[in-house]
């Protein structure tokens, strides 16, 4: 009995070490995260190498002097062995970056990229926390143009962050491409008697020591330029959605005018969600600002509005939040599942309000019908730096015409399919036509080609489908 026993025991030991050989990682091979995340039309925007999984962004701003404090603790998983990994970061001087509580190298590589070398390789899966320190007066950032105004002081001394392509990065290091959505919050300390307005839900604020603390959640995956701060001496006004959805909408000084039109709101979203499926987003609201900026912008959850801003313009920042928040471009060679999708609206709302669309479709036509620079403006495809040239008027032609093409059955489902499918996530323009085809049961190649593709006017088949012949 004593030496089976002992038999026994070696063979123990023998599995014991056989399980033990066998739970051995296997080798890492470390490199460098990629300096882009692909997109062709902005090769320098973005990263590689991990993702990002959530922001929790901290911030102290002083409004007098403009110098901003950032605090912020990025939570990402690494996608491959990494020896070194990037941040895209505007202008902003780092003082320190550790990872899990370790003190990391770190480098500039030119005036974007923040190049981070961790203490020890990260293999591919681990999920890591960095945290940044990092300060200085982000309106001095440089901008490239377009719609990017970056950081921004407002008439009374505040501040704003819009942006689109960039915007995040202009105030906190980020992963800035669309492509990698992350959940995000954010903690900011103002003087007393400022108030500090951001995306998601809002957690509470309080003020000791002349400081103001406000905190704000956004639960659901955000693209990094639909992130956005606003400081100023705001009107907020807060209510709840019928289904209990936090309303909070924020009036700069002097943007007071534009409370009857963010009053309109809930009518807004429930005429949506009637053509686009439930909204989709944690919460909703505005933020109203005194500024001519030459843009609004559909920042996650609570738009962002220049004081020009009128219902139309909340209709279409709205709209948004289905399509281009919820769902979000790929590539921004793809910015008509945006911008195509949420100008049609103002039409859908129009013809709510007994505007006949054909009608205004036809009269469109004919004022445009020999116009080679409307007509030459393509909707995908059309190139770096033209992204936001055809969306916004040959796009809504394109909308009403595929609608007469498809019939009005088949469209109101794909108003409702497309962003059901993708919520909270990623999709492209090949998704985007396969979806198509599968809902009207057609092949519509040669018709997406005319209309959206094409550089010229469309025959005269895809020009007036349907209805529209009469």
């Amino acid at each position: 009995m004593r030496s089976r026993r002992l038999v026994a025991i070696a063979l123990a030991g023998v599995l014991a070490l056989s399980a033990c050989s066998t739970d051995e990682p296997p080798p890492m091979h470390p490199s460098a995260g990629a300096a882009s995340a692909g997109d062709p039309y902005y090769p320098g925007d973005g990263n590689g190498g991990y993702d990002a999984l959530d922001y929790h962004v901290g911030v102290g701003y002083d409004p007098a002097s403009g110098h901003l404090d950032g605090d912020t603790t990025v939570t990402a998983k690494a996608t491959q062995d990494l020896s070194r990994f990037d941040f895209d970061l505007r202008g902003l001087d780092v003082q320190s970056v550790e990872i899990d509580g370790q003190p990391a190298k770190f480098s500039r590589d030119k005036a974007l990229k923040l190049v981070v070398t961790p203490p020890s390789p990260l293999r591919a899966g681990t999920t890591f926390h960095t945290r940044l320190r990092y300060g200085g007066d982000p309106s001095k950032t440089a901008r490239e143009g377009g719609s990017e105004n970056g950081w921004s002081h407002s008439a009374d001394g505040g501040a704003y962050m819009v942006g689109e392509p960039h915007s995040a990065a202009f105030w906190f290091p980020v992963n800035e491409t669309p492509r990698d959505k992350a959940t995000f919050s954010l903690t900011a300390h103002v003087p007393a008697g400022w108030t500090v307005i951001s995306n998601g839900r809002e957690q509470g604020s309080s003020t000791a020591a002349g400081q103001t603390t406000s905190t704000w959640t956004e639960p659901n995956p955000i693209a990094s330029y639909l992130t956005t701060i606003a400081i100023d001496k705001f009107t907020v006004e807060r209510s709840k959605l019928p289904d209990g959805t936090p309303v909070v909408s924020a009036y700069a000084p002097g943007a007071e005018a534009l409370e009857g039109t963010g009053s309109q709101l809930p009518d807004v979203l429930a005429f949506l969600a009637g053509k686009f499926g439930p909204y989709p987003q944690s919460a909703a609201g505005g933020i109203y600002l005194d500024e001519d900026i030459h843009f609004s912008l559909e920042t996650q959850t609570r738009p962002t509005y220049a004081k020009w801003a009128e219902l139309l313009t909340l209709v279409h920042e709205n709209a948004h939040q289905w399509f281009g928040d919820s769902v979000s471009l790929d590539s921004w060679s793809d910015i008509c599942l945006n911008e195509c999708f949420a100008s049609y609206a103002q039409w859908l709302w129009s013809e709510r309000e007994g505007e006949n669309l054909d009608d205004r479709y036809r009269a469109a036509v004919e004022i445009t019908h020999d116009s080679t620079d409307f007509w030459g403006q393509k909707l995908t495809g059309m190139g770096a730096g033209h992204e936001f040239e055809g969306v916004y008027d040959k796009g809504i032609l394109a909308m009403h015409a595929l609608r007469r093409r498809m019939g009005e059955t088949a469209f109101d489902r794909l108003l409702h399919e497309w962003p059901a499918e993708h919520r909270h996530g990623n999709a492209t323009w090949d998704q985007f036509e396969q979806l198509v085809s599968k809902i009207s049961g057609q092949n519509l190649t040669a018709f997406v080609d005319d209309w959206f593709r094409g550089a010229k006017r469309p025959d005269d088949a895809d020009l007036y489908p349907g209805s529209l012949r009469s």
